[in-house]
């Protein structure tokens, strides 16, 4: 059981870290030390005693990753209130649906995003405040149980009251001008108490309110703190002074839990990338900033192997030099140096995680020892259930199970395959307000049921087959791993991605085009067709008989994705 109080990490940080630069927001350059983030958040303490909010209300959360959304979340969190955070790319009905669902009592919004949303549709919520300098954005429910503290009387909530200039006179009175570290003192709230209530984007149906509790939290905080770094056994993953590039949504729990809480407990400086990150975006930032640890989902790296590698190492001349030995490695070796280069040069390892990792871009990685790992989690495990730092990496696994995780197969056929079921620090309470949800997750000896198949090997690693909800069955009942042929589908020429799935007893691959490269080739539809017909007749000869692809349709769009890039399937069944 972890030791540490998810609460105290934060105001420990504080008064440990006081002139540290913590957050900045790289496209304006706009900086906040951990002094300033602790002021900021005392001033929303205020305002939340100003709205009525007390201990275990739910405050909704939504925006781009920024500072402001960062010091929102640990403002809540500190005040003993839940957070609810929020992917900014959901519409504004089922943000509706998520605010109300939650009980939400307060809201943090971005400006576009509350240009887009109802006011009438937002349930129990009393106010709406901007990520903008935290300017109140509309009062909803005025009549409040609110007390003046020196008068005794009865307040009615207005934007007055909780203004900027109101509350920075609120904190003038209580603090006097003298705001130093022993200032921070946050009462106490319990790790086995709920933190944060986290919609799944998921990609199987519709989502559902995790209830994450402190110890959970603070369980991949430290380990993240306590990860070892192979290059230096005195250094750990997660350190003061530590430099982390932030662009997977903050809203899901990969990135909340080490770009942003882990590194802010650390000590550590965190840049927020407040825009799309499109690879030219990233590559820029990696290279003024220099992170010091880089997380990533496989697409991105997967984009940057498919646009930037594959073809140079696919030209003749280099193909030659490859197959040439002692040559192959002063190449390989070269490749490696410009790739971490590309990174800026001073990151320990890039951490892989949110889906699986396409086995020809990992083989090719480790194949040039790149520091590159794999790790496994989902947000029921506010994430992490698996991870081993890249010099111990076993390639095709994702990770060993943490110490703090238990993790057995349940239900194995003859292969010693089945569902993965976990039980640990990491593990959620339940769904909110969905308590058949909650059993269904569980077993009887209370064991969460991950949904993935796979094994776990002599060693402890873990190996993922696919999920146990599109797992097919063949004609004479062999277990078909989409997941599997999709993964040789998308190493074919001209095919960006793919879905594969089965109708009427046959295996049929949804597939979408490479659209550029197929331009480039001066492709008509008719040659596209005729390209993916030998992109079936390729695949087919790398798979068992029993999982053939009987066809392959063209999709004329991009699949529709969750916001950490995962393919909706269930819309393509």
């Amino acid at each position: 059981m972890v030791k540490e109080n998810f609460v105290r990490m934060f105001e420990d940080s504080f008064r440990q870290n006081w002139d540290l630069e913590a957050y900045t927001d790289y496209e304006t350059k706009y900086t906040m030390t951990y002094a300033q983030v602790a002021e900021q958040v005392e001033k929303l303490h205020l305002l939340f005693k100003q709205c009525g909010i007390e201990k275990n209300d739910k405050v909704s959360l939504i925006g781009r990753n920024s500072a402001h959304w960062a010091v929102a979340y640990v403002a809540t969190i500190t005040y003993g209130a839940v957070i609810v955070p929020i992917l900014q790319d959901f519409r504004p009905d089922d943000v509706h649906h998520i605010v109300k669902h939650s009980d939400s009592k307060l809201l943090f919004t971005a400006d576009y995003i509350w240009d887009h949303l109802d006011e009438q549709e937002l349930g129990q919520v009393r106010a709406v405040i901007s990520l903008t300098k935290f300017k109140p954005l509309a009062v909803i429910q005025s009549a409040l149980p609110i007390v003046d503290p020196d008068s005794q009387i009865r307040l009615t909530l207005t934007k007055e009251l909780i203004s900027v200039e109101a509350i920075q006179q609120l904190f003038d009175r209580k603090f006097k001008g003298n705001f130093y570290p022993d200032c921070i003192r946050y009462d106490y709230k319990d790790n086995e108490e709920i933190a944060s209530i986290n919609y799944t984007s998921g990609t199987t149906g519709f989502s559902k309110g995790v209830m994450t509790t402190g110890r959970a939290l603070a369980s991949n905080a430290v380990f993240g703190h306590n990860a070892y770094a192979a290059s230096n056994p005195n250094k750990v993953l997660l350190y003061k002074g530590d430099r982390m590039v932030t662009f997977l949504p903050l809203a899901h729990a990969y990135g909340c839990a080490f770009d942003f809480l882990g590194n802010t407990t650390a000590g550590g400086h965190t840049y927020f990338i407040t825009r799309v990150p499109t690879p030219k975006v990233l590559m820029a930032a990696f290279a003024e900033i220099k992170p010091t640890l880089i997380l990533s989902v496989p697409l991105i790296i997967e984009k940057i192997y498919r646009k930037q590698i594959q073809p140079m190492i696919a030209k003749p001349p280099m193909n030659w030099v490859l197959k040439v030995p002692y040559l192959n490695d002063v190449v390989l070796s070269q490749i490696k140096q410009k790739l971490v280069a590309v990174f800026g040069g001073c990151f320990e390892e890039i951490i892989v995680g949110g889906a699986a990792m396409n086995a020809e871009v990992e083989s090719f990685f480790r194949k040039i020892k790149f520091p590159i790992t794999i790790g496994y989690g989902m947000t029921e495990t506010a994430p992490l259930i698996s991870y081993s730092h890249y010099s111990e990496f076993v390639q095709t696994s994702c990770g060993k199970i943490l110490d703090c995780m238990e993790v057995r197969i349940s239900n194995q056929n003859e292969e010693g395959i089945g569902e993965i079921e976990v039980r640990g620090d990491n593990t959620m309470l339940g769904y909110y307000k969905n308590d058949e949800a909650t059993k269904q997750s569980f077993t009887a000896d209370n064991w969460l049921r991950t949904g993935d198949l796979g094994y776990v090997d002599e060693k402890g690693n873990i190996f993922i087959k696919g999920r146990a909800k599109t797992m097919l069955l063949g004609a004479n009942g062999q277990n078909i791993y989409p997941e599997e042929i999709e993964d040789k589908l998308n190493n074919m020429p001209y095919v960006m991605e793919s879905i594969v799935v089965q109708r009427d007893e046959k295996i049929v691959a949804l597939v979408y085009p490479d659209m550029d490269a197929c331009d480039k080739a001066g492709f008509t539809q008719q040659d596209i067709q005729h390209q993916m017909e030998q992109v079936r007749k390729e695949v087919n000869k790398m798979i068992a008989s029993y999982e053939q692809i009987n066809e392959i349709e063209i999709q004329a769009h991009e699949f529709e994705k969750t916001p950490k890039n995962s393919i909706k399937r269930y819309m393509y069944k």
